[in-house]
Formats: C-alpha cells, structure tokens, sequence
C-alpha cells in the first residue's frame, strides 16, 4: 500500500493556518486532498471548495489525564479514527491536518509513531508524517509572547486544568516543525521582521522558514516534502543545540540584530531560594532559557529550568545518578560510559548548564549573577539540609 501523506498545520490562535488552508485548497498541484479541521470556531473553508469533492472532518479538543498531571492531548482519539476512516476510502491521496490554534504539536506526530491498542488503529499502515509547519503571526508575536497571559486568562484553555502559558505555547510550537511560515509580514517593519526572524532561526535553526502575506507560499514547500523525521525534529530546538556545542564557538549569525546565545555552566550547587527568585526575575531580554541545574536543598534531583519570556518553571526531572545505590549507578554508568568524562570525586554527576537566547544579552552580568546564587564557602560547608527550601513539589529524598 502506497502510505498517504500529511501535511500538520500548527501555529497560534489567528497566525494565519485557515487562511493558508483555503490557499492550499485553491491550489492544489493535482492532489486529492483530505482535510482534519480541529476546532470549528476558528474554520471559514470556501463551501464551494468542500462541495467540490473535498474530504472536511472536524474533531474536538480533548482534555486526558495522564500520571504526571493534566496535559493537553490534543487531536488524540478522533483525529486516529478519522485518518484511519479516510485512509480506507481510497480516494485521495493527501491528508491536510489544521491543528487547533491552542495545540502542541507533538502529541500530533506521536499520533503517527505508534499503534493505539485500545482502539486497535496503527496510522503507520496508511500515512506518513510528511511536513511539520508552523505559522507565526509577524504582527503580534511580541505582543503574545512577553504578556504574561495564560490560555484561562484569555479564556481559550480546555478547562479549568488547562493552565499553559501562551508563552510556552508559541515555543512548543515554534521548536517542533521542519517548516515555519513567517505570516503577515506586511505590516512589520523590515528592520523588526529581519530581528523577528533571527530570534526564530535562534530558537528553531534547523527548519525551512518562508515569508509570507495572506499566508501565500508556494504548496510545494509544504507539501510532499518528506522533510519530516521525529528523532531530528525532538533534537532541533535552538537551545538543544547551543546545550550540545558546550564550550565550542561558533559565529553569531544574526549578530547585526543582537540575537545570540550562551552556555551557563558550573560545578557548584546553587542556593536553592536565592536561583528561584533570580529564575523569576531574569531580565526581559532573555527570550529562551532551558537546562538542568543543581540546588543544594534538593541535592539529590536534577532539575530542569525552562523559560519562556514571563513563563518560568523549575520542576525535578530525575535523580542524580550520583544519588542513586552504587549498584544502579555501577549499571547506569556501564550503560553510558561518557558520565565518567565529567565525574566528580565527591558529587558525581551533579551540575548544572543554562542556556539562554534573547535580545542583546550580556552574558558576563547574567553569569555574574547566577554566581552569587551559588553557595557561598560559608553555606557550603554548613547543614544544606538548613537552608531555606521555595520548591513546594514534595518528594521523597534518597
């Protein structure tokens, strides 16, 4: 069976996607396309088009519960049983999902990867993941970004569980793509499109970006281009990168508009209270922050920092390996022999490595001030166990 291809179209509440849609619609290169519309609110799809012979379903956003919380699985259920449905008509030869603009993209392509025992349906049978794209408003991304603004604040959440920050959102969905479609860019100046564009390619440097108005590309850029590879589309996020070169430099290539990035890196334990509160009050011009850092009050859990513009959380990711029975670590170790190149006599594994992205940054005064939230000699040497403790998650310390 020749699998069917699709195209996911994500991006933010009016960036554009249903404009780009009809676009797609209208010009088709000889394809038959099959359309999954995820939230009719935002759909105004030409009627004459669908009449046409046009395929149109639309599914409902889900709100599922999962172990570690309440996360938003979005096109989950209805969207498998609707491509398994369309697939078995046999009369088309291209699928076209328009995701819900409060959608991650992620839980989109997993949906593709793997067979759904409960329901019994294996996507992998009649499609492939072809093209990731993601459209960002050139007119109103700042304004999204940096308000602070969660999706119950503007009263687009799935429920009351539903406490993302749109701020998190724009950046789930600008880091998983292998396409960003740069929209509306008419009504941007040059010089703030061109410093607009350099934050993207900072945050996202490994996919295609396209400029456009009225969300008008050429359909071939986003249709069949087997761009789509789920490893390298996990892995493609700027800050990835910038946490894998390590010390090594490489040239700034958006220097001109003061878009760069760096590595924060020590071997010494933060004091816990003093990096959360700088963690909530870093300054403005840092646009992406993520990475793993070591406090003393939880000396026994890395844990994992991300930000993104006001949104900040610092939640516990694993267990130090250093922390763990000499037997595990024994196992562990064997398994990924590279833990020893950075292996501390005393405290093992325990580090910690930030990376930032933003506008004109200064990395000296950033790093001088993450190091006075380090301990001091003094604090060192006392009970860590007696330092004051903001982390409210209770866990149990091995």
């Amino acid at each position: 069976m020749c699998k069917i291809p699709v195209t996911v179209l994500s991006g933010y509440l009016g960036s554009g996607k249903t404009t780009l849609l009809n676009h797609l619609l209208n010009h088709q290169n000889g394809y038959k396309i099959a359309v999954i519309v995820n939230d009719m609110s935002e759909v105004n799809i030409d009627a004459e088009l669908v009449k046409q012979g046009r395929h149109l379903s639309r599914t409902d956003e889900k709100l599922v519960e999962m172990s570690n919380g309440c996360i938003c699985c979005t096109l989950r259920e209805d969207l498998l049983i609707e491509v398994e449905k369309l697939a078995k008509q046999g009369d088309i030869d291209y699928i076209v999902i328009e995701s819900t603009g409060i959608s991650e993209p992620i839980p989109v392509a997993q949906t593709f990867s793997y067979i759904d025992e409960d329901l019994g349906i294996d996507l992998t049978r009649f499609c492939r993941l072809d093209t990731m794209v993601t459209v960002v408003d050139a007119n109103r991304f700042w304004n999204d970004f940096r308000s602070g603004d969660s999706l119950l604040d503007r009263k687009e959440a799935l429920g009351e569980a539903d406490t993302r920050e749109i701020a998190d959102l724009l950046i789930d969905q600008i880091e998983f793509c292998d396409c960003l479609i740069l929209n509306k860019c008419d009504l941007v100046s040059d010089d703030e499109l061109q410093k607009l564009e350099n934050v993207l390619r900072t945050l996202q440097p490994k996919a295609k970006l396209l400029r456009s108005v009225n969300a008008i590309v050429e359909p071939n850029e986003i249709l069949n281009t087997q761009a789509f590879n789920f490893n390298e589309a996990s892995s493609s996020a700027g800050w990835i990168r910038e946490l894998n070169a390590g010390h090594q430099q490489h040239t700034p290539e958006t220097e001109e508009y003061g878009i760069s990035s760096f590595v924060y890196s020590r071997k010494l334990p933060f004091h816990s209270e003093r990096f959360e509160e700088w963690v909530h009050n870093m300054p403005e011009n840092v646009v992406r922050a993520k990475g793993i850092a070591w406090c003393a009050t939880r000396n026994n859990l890395a844990l994992f920092m991300s930000q993104a513009g006001p949104s900040v959380s610092i939640e516990p990711v694993s267990y130090w390996v250093a922390s763990l029975p000499r037997q595990d670590q024994d196992m562990i170790i064997e398994q990924n022999p590279h833990l020893m190149d950075d292996w501390d006599i005393q405290f093992g594994d325990r580090h910690t490595k930030l990376v930032f992205i933003g506008v004109d940054l200064d990395p000296s005064a950033i790093s001088n001030e993450l190091d006075h939230c380090l301990l001091t000699s003094d604090e060192f040497d006392e009970d860590w166990e007696m330092l004051k403790d903001p982390f409210q998650w209770n866990l149990q310390q091995t």
